[in-house]
């Protein structure tokens, strides 16, 4: 009896996956692993929806979906959008003639089949990934610096993808990674392809040269207009001898302020002053005399 009741059990069990199977596929979906496509930009490229062979559909769509909602591709047997004029149509799939960095992205086809018991609808997901070689970098070269000092030089792309490495030039001469194998041994310097800085510890009189940056990745190179950098070495006699000169300016002054001082040169209104006062004692002491002298008398 034990054994009938599990057999049943699973007879039952199956039964149920079977139809739970069936209304699956009838009602829901069956979606493949995500393809990825890449593609050089301006190039072609090829979107293809995978389905079930020789499946007469009734419903062929194809959508793009972006962070910012669902796009429409292709509806109701035509092309929408930006595509309507890049694109044709090769049976379930996209061919795209002109492909542009826009143009990355998560693409989906739907293709929905009649069945007997509903409708089955398969989805396949592409993702596009576009290539686009680097444009001309943006180049940031001081055209002077002291010798001594740091200087960093800097080197930037925004366009490449994948994103591009930097290679610095000297007078048309690469500067490598390794600098005991660059252009002189004597200079001080590290650079860096990821970042695209070129940085001297300690710059010299003789990294004065014509520098540029070119930018490359497996699509392509491109590289910025040299610009001349000037290393100068810091003049420390005449720094010297600019501030005694200054010292002695200073110092001439201030002995001629005092001899002007010493000499009367700025004091005429206090030599005014004494002498009024002077004169009203020399009144005052007249008039006490005649007052004296009348009382007397």
């Amino acid at each position: 009896m034990a054994r009938r009741s599990r057999h049943r059990l699973l007879l039952l069990l199956l039964r149920y996956l079977v139809v739970a199977l069936g209304y699956h596929k009838a009602f829901g979906f069956s979606a493949a692993k995500d393809q990825v496509v890449t593609a050089i930009e301006y190039q072609e490229a090829l979107l293809t929806c995978k389905h079930t062979k020789n499946t007469i559909y009734s419903r062929l769509e194809w959508k793009k979906v972006g962070q910012s909602g669902v796009s429409l591709v292709y509806y109701q047997q035509s092309l929408r959008g930006d595509l309507k004029h890049r694109a044709d149509m090769i049976d379930y799939n996209i061919r795209i003639k002109n492909v542009t960095r826009n143009d990355a992205g998560k693409y989906r086809c739907e293709v929905s089949a009649p069945r007997e018991k509903g409708q089955n609808l398969e989805e396949d997901t592409v993702i596009l990934e576009v290539l686009v070689a680097p444009a001309v970098p943006s180049c940031n070269i001081p055209s002077s610096a002291l010798s001594g000092t740091v200087v960093e030089l800097r080197c930037q792309d925004k366009e490449g993808n994948p994103a591009p490495e930097y290679l610095w030039f000297k007078d048309g001469t690469p500067l490598l990674e390794n600098r005991k194998l660059g252009y002189h041994a004597n200079s001080s310097y590290t650079v860096d392809s990821k970042s695209g800085t070129l940085q001297f510890n300690t710059v010299s009189k003789l990294d004065s040269g014509v520098y540029s940056c070119e930018a490359f990745n497996s699509i392509g190179r491109s590289r910025c207009s040299g610009k001349r950098m000037q290393v100068d070495n810091l003049n420390v006699s005449g720094i010297i001898a600019a501030v005694v000169g200054v010292a002695f300016v200073i110092s001439v002054c201030g002995l001629g302020v005092c001899y002007a001082q010493r000499n009367g040169y700025f004091s005429k209104e206090t030599s005014f002053q004494r002498c009024s006062s002077a004169s009203k004692v020399t009144t005052v002491s007249e008039n006490d005399f005649k007052h004296t002298k009348s009382f007397i008398i």
